[in-house]
């Protein structure tokens, strides 16, 4: 395509500035390289194989997927686009004879691996697995604190590693967690703990693994992990702004949008709802921030239209066009076929979003 200014791109669009994003991806790979543990980006956030490459073009040691469909689709790109085959590892439980089946297609293409935190995954992936040539890695997941998946103690954590040590066709990979913001003194305390058991049954523990952009630039502060699995960081948005753990100018994504009603001198509406920006608050007020208007607020959304108000006179005419940085961008990535690339402040290209919409 002809480069333009995303001012003219048809709405709603949602558009990634590659200058900001690849600035992101260095920023956290320079702070990993400096503190000596090892980077696998969490790709629900882009969803693209480009990105994914530039992830471990930086010197990312594999990729991050949290379903079965997002490492098929971000394994077939990077083999077709750039002939790698990255190390994948899988943070969540799989279970039923057909993602089992599919995950054994992927372990014969690419170097795999996937957690469990109860005896049903893990006995099912044995299952599957106890008649292939290369066992399956498998890592426990630990709640260490953000109460989702994950066994609840270093004892529990011991007991499971050693199952997966003695399953037919698995191989005990390691300790995996996704932790509240800032819980690096409960990583350090569980993940020491656990390991220091699991080693005295005289089983090794390759990897400590644990992830969340919004205390990333501090994981250094629990040791024991040895790889960290950031995801919103590569394009940021607004929770993370006001968690204080970037700026705006670290936002490289928006939504592009058009004004298409000005009821009033106080209110505008705009082109894109809750099909565009999603209903997800996380915790803010309004959904998402109009870039250059602090006084605006995104106060209600239907499915195809968003209302801004502000108290003072709104300043906008129908047709003009705003950007937002979304509350939460990995769910907006999800809602678009496709994205625009922003390179040096003007649109070069469309990516298709590969990996969107997967839903096993």
């Amino acid at each position: 395509m002809e480069p333009k200014l995303a001012d003219q791109l048809n709405t709603p669009a949602i558009v990634v500035d590659l200058d900001i994003t690849e600035r992101n991806i260095r920023n956290f790979q320079s702070y990993a390289n400096q503190h000596g543990f090892k980077v696998r980006p969490h790709i629900k956030t882009h969803k693209l194989p480009a990105l994914a490459y530039a992830q471990l073009a930086a010197g990312a040691d594999g990729i991050t997927c949290q379903k079965i469909s997002e490492a098929e689709a971000m394994l077939d790109g990077l083999q077709k686009q750039y002939g790698l085959s990255p190390d994948l590892l899988i943070t969540y439980n799989i279970l039923g004879s057909e993602k089992l089946d599919r995950l054994k297609a992927l372990a014969h293409r690419t170097k795999l691996s996937v957690v469990a935190d109860n005896m049903t995954v893990i006995n099912g992936l044995s299952e599957a697995f106890a008649n292939e040539a290369q066992p399956l890695t498998v890592l426990v997941e630990c709640n260490t604190g953000a109460d989702r998946c994950g066994v609840a103690t270093p004892e529990a954590a011991a007991e499971l590693a050693k199952s997966i040590h003695n399953a037919a066709g698995l191989h005990f990979g390691g300790l995996m967690t996704y932790p509240p913001a800032n819980a690096h003194a409960a990583v350090e305390n569980f993940m020491e703990q656990a390991k220091q058991k699991i080693e005295a049954s005289g089983i090794t523990v390759p990897l400590i693994t644990s992830g969340g952009t919004p205390s990333m630039m501090s994981a250094a502060d629990a040791p024991v992990v040895t790889e960290y699995r950031p995801g919103t960081y590569i394009y940021n948005d607004r929770s993370l702004v006001e968690r204080g753990a970037c700026s705006y100018d670290d936002c490289a994504f928006f939504v592009l949008a058009t004004v298409v009603s000005v009821p009033s001198d106080n209110r505008a509406i705009i082109d894109a709802g809750s099909k565009t920006l999603t209903s997800d608050l996380f915790g803010l007020s309004g959904y998402g921030h109009v870039l250059g208007r602090d006084d605006i607020r995104i106060d209600q959304l239907s499915e195809e239209h968003g209302r801004l108000v502000s108290e003072k006179p709104i300043n906008l005419k129908v047709g003009d066009k705003v950007r937002i940085i979304p509350n939460h961008v990995c769910v907006v990535t999800n809602m678009f076929d496709s994205l625009y690339i922003q390179r040096n402040g003007m649109v070069t290209e469309s990516w298709p979003i590969a990996a969107r919409g997967k839903l096993v």
